[in-house]
């Protein structure tokens, strides 16, 4: 039995009949479950709530959405005006979530939820296609493998499940730990395809305080059971920084590990990331001022920031270092007078005269300006 066949199995399981040992203890919203079917509720297997990061009128996609617990929670945030994707390849637990959807829209007063069947590590592959397909065009000879390739190919190209740039929010609930390691580094691409320019990420998943041995990777059981396929708490961030997002960060860390195996620590987490704007690095004259309370920070793309002094900064770093995720360590300064932009050629750490920013607006906190 493969990993990929065993998830598939203990899901299946887990839609039939509930698995307690496939969740941990997650203090959940109560107002947004007492509108949920209680079946929903006992068969839902997670480990943590992305649907706190969810806003109204979000486009929200759910990775591994089971029996749709996290997306009818979703659901109630984004409003008439938002819409939430649910992607899953296990039919049994597609079945259940789809078996609600009417109930649910006549609460939500409007039918916003939809389930796709898909892989998460292959976004642009719609899985029921390929089912009609096949029924078509039965695989029976090698050359038949090579033909369904180039239709696969074809359908990522011209149909994509989820295209490009198209969702604000990519949440998870204990989900990416049941991926083969040989895909997961294409599962955080595809999360960076899928997400709009300034989009967000709010994973709840497992991680491992050390890397977990290869005997313990290949018991089905540790597997399909949210343990042994997690990633070393570290590396977890760093696939997201190497796949291109931007404050990427530990918002939640369950301080008690959920199990602990053979003297590894397995705990909750949720990470939160941006994808940035895919926009030229523009000096127009912004300045930032980091609050403290260290010396100085530095960012990802290799940016310091000294406490208290003026740092000049792009524009493009200016609108995400002001924005809600930052605005609490950060004052923003415009320019005083607009300048013509230049393309940006400053090193690391160069400070902003306060002659070039005297008497221009502080953006002292998110949403708010002062003179």
């Amino acid at each position: 039995m493969t990993i990929e066949t065993g998830v598939l199995e203990r899901y299946s399981q887990g839609a039939e009949s509930i698995q307690a040992d496939l969740c941990c203890p997650v203090d959940y919203d109560r107002k947004l479950l007492a509108l949920l079917p209680q079946e929903i509720i006992d068969k839902d297997y997670g480990c943590g709530d992305p649907s706190r990061y969810v806003q109204s009128g979000d486009v929200v996609l759910d990775l591994g959405s089971g029996s749709g617990k996290i997306c009818y929670m979703a659901a109630q945030l984004v409003g008439s005006t938002g819409k939430v994707i649910g992607v899953d390849m296990n039919d049994d637990m597609l079945a259940l979530a789809r078996k609600y959807q009417p109930e649910m829209a006549e609460k939500l007063g409007s039918d916003r939820v939809e389930f796709v069947k898909g892989q998460i590590q292959d976004l642009a592959l719609d899985l029921a296609a390929m089912n009609r397909h096949l029924a078509e065009h039965p695989v029976r000879r090698a050359e038949d493998v090579i033909a369904l390739r180039a239709w696969q190919e074809q359908q990522r190209k011209e149909q994509p499940l989820i295209k490009d740039n198209s969702v604000d929010l990519v949440v998870s609930n204990c989900v990416l730990n049941l991926v083969h390691d040989s895909d997961k580094a294409q599962l955080i691409k595809e999360i960076f395809r899928v997400v709009k320019p300034g989009g967000r990420v709010a994973i709840s998943d497992i991680v491992s305080d050390e890397s977990v041995p290869q005997h313990l990777k290949d018991d089905q059981q540790l597997w399909s059971g949210c343990i042994s396929g997690a990633v070393q708490e570290h590396e977890f961030l760093q696939a997201f920084i190497a796949a291109g997002f931007v404050a990427v960060s530990f918002d939640k860390w369950e301080a008690q590990p959920w199990q602990v195996v053979e003297g590894i620590e397995f705990r909750s987490v949720t990470i939160t990331a941006i994808k940035p704007h895919d926009e030229p690095c523009l000096d127009r004259g912004h300045a930032v001022i980091y609050r403290g309370p260290f010396a100085k920070t530095y960012d990802d793309e290799g940016h310091v920031f000294l406490r208290g002094q003026r740092m000049a900064v792009c524009e493009r770093s200016y609108n995400l270092l002001t924005g809600a995720t930052y605005a609490d360590q950060f004052i923003g300064i415009a320019p005083a007078q607009e300048r013509t932009p230049q393309n940006w050629c400053h090193a690391p750490g160069t400070l902003r005269a306060a002659s070039e920013t005297k008497g221009s607006a502080h953006k002292a906190d998110s949403g708010s300006c002062c003179c």
